[in-house]
């Protein structure tokens, strides 16, 4: 296991090295001038020098990757080309909304598609599973914005239990409201994410029947349901931890569309008001900090895959 975990943080750094460079690479091909951008329409030639010398925009593209490298491995992500302000504590203040969201989606999308996949598996073979399985099919195909709208309608609108929108002013200093604010938008990328766990879930579950354990036990007297739930879980469990890596991409992408539709000052929001400003220096610091997660998340999901099948433990040996 220390050899496995020694290499696979090897590729973990590897990874954030390969992605730091994409993401300042990129970037820097965006069109137009950050300077120019910045010093507005009304901005002289030389006002335009001088802040781009100010801002070290001038500098060569290596000098500047360089600087901005060695500052990731201090944990510093620089200064707000627009507001001076550092990069990281706005960052980390966006992050308290993200990624509660974020979580919050994942146990919706675990509550939904776990119990859902192993169901319709089970029914399989019968006109109620295969509704269950060609609806998931339909729900992972809505658009989160849709699926957005149609809930803030039916349980804000209509039945007024939720807000429909914002966050509160002093944020998890009121938790109840806090969290009421993340209901609907953890709901909605929950239900998306959700129902495409359940159909590999399904899948899974499908392949466990046919197996000796769970024959046995349905012979003996155990229901189907049963049976599966307490002898095909936990082969069901390791393809549901592998696809929670996949997903990960699925809840960042999520959580930047449901921000901006539920108006939460949330890390996907931030990032799309700066990539509109402009603001270098803050976009390049937001990818990273996205790109981290989803890597260290991978990472986690490996782990956990490798304690869960003792295939994989025999293998090292």
């Amino acid at each position: 296991m220390t050899r496995f975990l020694l290499g696979r943080t090897a590729l973990f750094a590897l990874g954030l090295v390969v992605a730091s460079v994409l993401i300042f690479a990129t970037l820097r091909l965006l069109p137009g001038d950050v300077a120019q951008s910045i010093a507005g329409t009304t901005g002289s030639p030389a006002q335009v020098a001088a802040l781009r010398e100010q801002l070290g925009l001038d500098r060569p593209i290596a000098a500047q990757y360089l600087d901005w490298a060695g500052g990731l491995l201090r944990l510093d992500l620089g200064e707000s080309l627009v507001t001076g302000s550092p990069v990281a504590g706005e960052i980390a203040e966006k992050l308290g909304v993200t990624l509660p969201l974020a979580g919050l989606s994942l146990v919706f999308g675990l509550l939904i598609g776990v119990p859902a996949g192993v169901w319709a598996a089970a029914r399989h073979r019968r006109p109620a599973g295969l509704v269950v399985g060609v609806g998931s099919q339909l729900l992972a195909a809505v658009p989160a914005v849709w699926l957005g709208m149609l809930l803030i309608a039916l349980f804000a609108v209509t039945l007024g239990w939720l807000p429909t929108q914002g966050w509160p002013l002093d944020g998890w200093q009121d938790p109840g409201r806090a969290l009421r604010s993340l209901v609907l938008p953890a709901l909605t990328i929950g239900i998306i994410e959700g129902a495409v766990l359940l159909r590999f879930t399904r899948s899974a579950a499908i392949g466990a029947l046919d197996q000796d354990y769970v024959r046995a036990a349905a012979a003996k007297g155990m229901t189907l349901d049963r049976a599966l739930l307490r002898h095909g879980l936990p082969n069901v469990m390791l393809s549901v931890v592998s696809v929670l890596g996949l997903q990960v991409v699925g809840l960042v992408v999520g959580a930047v569309v449901v921000e901006q539709l539920f108006t939460l000052p949330g890390l996907g929001r931030m990032l799309v008001t700066d990539v509109g400003r402009r603001d270098l220096t803050k976009v390049q610091g937001e990818l990273m900090t996205l790109t981290a997660i989803v890597l260290f998340v991978g990472l986690l999901v490996d782990v956990a895959h490798r304690r869960l099948d003792p295939r994989l433990r025999e293998v090292e040996r």
